[in-house]
This record gives structure tokens, C-alpha cells and sequence, in this order.
């Protein structure tokens, strides 16, 4: 397959209030080249239209119909990340003829993974892939894990087969793993025949509520309050013993499965901090489940800025923690560059999810593709 430009769109559960927009030159399966990344702040009408969202749908539950709230979120969402990449593509140099396709993730609102029982689990992220396909004339790749789900996968995490094209690109051997910190943290390791990957715990999604309730503000910039604070060692315990850690792979979280109530009680400083060397315990506990002992963890995603948390993984792990920056990689723009990555692959007809990252019975192809009207066939 020819290398071709791809776009990737990613807004993560932490609703930071910005789109991320990467560029890669790809063919689905190695990686050719970063092109430009920003960051698109989201108007603030939308950052509350989905706070409000979330919440609906987190009482919903898949129960019924969907909220009515849904609808105009979605359609909003869709065309304010239209705009976004109609501004970033005249930013950089590029037109709509130099982007073979967009890789939409849309905003996930509610993930509900199978339960122990044998029922198949359920996903669902606002974004409207033929909306954007037409306001940009460019293909436009979506709804990348319900296929994943129907066929009883955990729909998540889809990172993996990027994050081995990343080992890859920097040469890493078995003992190097990646390592994301978003809202959830998530882990992937290839050892040139099995791809691993499953979610470990908790990573900023905790804290940040914990820190939103106390002072209103967004996150723990720099990791300041945790570092202010102590560690409740017994609530650490209780925490540490929960049956999502010591569980079998594959297995993936939601946004919420890890409340910030777990530090009620405590003061702000001590919550965070507990909540931190929590998120950093449970990717040790991670560690264990994995066939080899690792040397080295390559940090991607907003979770690697907070000092606080990556000397909390440094002490928990015992392994050489780093920046994606120190290997050539960037740590910033690894979901959008994921999602440009996995459109390519569906276009290619390759797969996106794995036995061992999300459960499918085999290697599964996934997304749905909305071709704009210049490409539809009369």
C-alpha cells in the first residue's frame, strides 16, 4: 500500500475543552512521517453541551431511548471539529486533495464493557462521519468500535496495533512497553508475535474530577496539590485491592469506573495525592500480569506532564519511566495520530482489534467510512 497523509481526530473522556488534530504519513501499518499537531480549543457552549451529555448518559445506561440531548451534541460536535480541520489544513498548507482520509473518533459518552455473564458489551461515541465527510470533501473514517463489541470485544483499547508501529519505529525490544496516560491508563507490549494491551487502572480522569469539585479548576497542574499532600497508605491498600486489577487480560474501563469518591474523606492535598499514587499502582499491578518483567515504560498522553504522577510510576513500577519525547515519539498527539492511522487500516481492510488487546475471537477489521459526495457513486 502506498503512504498516504491521514488525518486523526481524538477529544478525550477528561474533556479538556480542545480537539487534537494530527497529521501521519502512513499506510495503515508503518509509520512514514509526522506531519503538523495542534491542539483546537472547542467553543465553551460545546465543552458544557457535553459535561451535560456526559451526565445524561451516565443515567441512562443504555436503558431506553437514547437522550434527546444526544442528538444536537453530536451534530454540534461533529461540525465544530469540521471547522477545526478546514482551519487546520489552510494553516498548514494542505487541501482537501492531499488527505486521503480522516480518522473521526468522535466523543465517547458512555462505554459499558461485556459483563462475566456472557453479555456482549456496549459503546457509544457522538459523531457524525457523513456530516463531516460532507462539509470537507474528504473520506471520513468512524464509529471505530461497535463492530469490536457486536462480536463480543471489549471495544477498547483500539491503540495497540499503533502502539506497535510505535515500538517498532524507535527499534524498542521486549522489555519496552507504551505506556498512555488520558483519562484511563493503558498499556501495550509486542514481543513480535503476541500484541498485549489492556487498560490498567485509572490514570487523570480521578484526580481532575477530584481537584474540579474542590477548586473548580481543571486538573492538578504540575502535580502541586499531590505533591503538597501524603498518601493514605490504608486507602491505597483498600484501593489496591480491587478485582479489575488483579484480573486477566484483555479488559478495559470506562471514564467512571474509578470515581474521584475513592479519596472522600480525605483533605484536598491527601486526596490527590492518594488518587495519584493510585492511578501509578495500578500500572504496576499491570506490569505483573504481563509474560516478562519490562525495563523501560514510554509515557504518551497528558498524564506524562504531571511530575507528581511520573515519579509516583518511577517508585511503583522499578522500571525506567521516560517521556514518548526522549525516543523520538510524540507524547501529545499519539490518540489523533492513532485514529489517523487506524483509518487507513480500515480502508485497507486490515484490522484494528486483537484476541489478546480487546477479546474478539480473532483479529477483527472495524469503523465505518463516509464517503463525501464527490465520491459517491450515482
Amino acid at each position: 500500500m502506498a503512504m498516504k497523509w491521514a488525518i486523526g481526530l481524538m477529544t478525550g473522556t477528561v474533556l479538556d475543552g480542545n480537539i487534537d488534530i494530527a497529521m501521519l504519513q502512513t499506510d495503515g501499518a508503518r509509520i512514514a512521517a509526522f506531519g503538523p499537531w495542534q491542539l483546537a480549543p472547542y467553543p465553551d457552549t460545546l465543552r458544557a453541551d457535553l459535561q451535560a451529555t456526559l451526565a445524561a448518559a451516565r443515567d441512562w445506561r443504555f436503558q431506553g431511548p437514547e437522550p434527546a440531548l444526544f442528538a444536537s451534541t453530536e451534530r454540534a460536535l461533529s461540525e465544530a471539529q469540521s471547522e477545526a480541520v478546514a482551519h487546520f489544513l489552510d494553516q498548514h498548507g494542505f487541501s482537501a486533495g492531499d488527505i486521503a482520509a480522516i480518522g473521526f473518533h468522535g466523543q465517547t459518552v458512555l462505554h459499558q464493557r461485556p459483563g462475566g455473564d456472557g453479555k456482549r458489551g456496549q459503546t457509544r461515541q457522538l459523531g457524525d462521519g457523513a456530516l463531516m465527510a460532507e462539509r470537507l470533501g474528504i473520506e471520513v473514517v468512524y464509529d471505530f468500535r461497535s463492530a469490536d463489541m457486536a462480536a463480543g470485544g471489549q471495544g477498547a483499547p483500539l491503540s495497540p496495533i499503533y502502539h506497535k508501529a510505535m515500538l517498532e519505529r524507535i527499534g524498542a525490544d521486549t522489555g519496552t512497553a507504551i505506556l498512555n496516560l488520558g483519562g484511563v491508563a493503558n498499556l501495550t507490549w509486542h514481543d513480535g508475535e503476541r500484541l498485549i494491551a489492556f487498560d490498567t487502572g485509572p490514570a487523570n480522569a480521578p484526580v481532575n474530577d477530584w481537584i474540579g469539585a474542590h477548586t473548580g479548576a481543571e486538573m492538578d497542574r504540575d502535580g502541586k496539590i499531590a505533591t503538597s499532600g501524603s498518601v493514605d497508605a490504608d486507602r491505597l491498600a483498600q484501593l489496591l485491592d480491587h478485582p479489575y486489577l488483579s484480573a486477566g487480560y484483555p479488559k478495559s474501563l470506562d471514564r467512571f469506573d474509578f470515581p474521584s469518591s475513592m479519596a472522600d474523606g480525605l483533605s484536598l492535598a491527601d486526596g490527590a495525592a492518594t488518587l495519584t499514587a493510585f492511578s501509578a499502582a495500578a500500572v504496576a499491578r499491570g506490569l505483573d500480569l504481563l509474560p516478562q518483567r519490562l525495563t523501560r515504560l514510554v509515557v504518551c498522553g497528558g498524564g506524562r506532564r504531571n511530575p507528581q504522577l511520573m515519579a509516583e510510576l518511577a517508585a511503583r513500577t522499578g522500571v525506567n519511566v521516560v517521556p514518548a519525547e526522549t525516543v523520538g515519539l510524540r507524547g501529545d498527539a499519539v490518540e489523533a495520530e492513532c485514529f489517523a492511522f487506524l483509518a487507513m487500516r480500515t480502508r485497507a481492510g486490515l484490522p484494528i482489534s486483537f484476541p489478546l488487546t480487546t477479546g474478539v475471537p480473532a483479529p477483527l477489521a472495524g469503523g465505518r467510512i463516509a464517503l463525501p459526495p464527490r465520491l459517491v457513486a450515482p
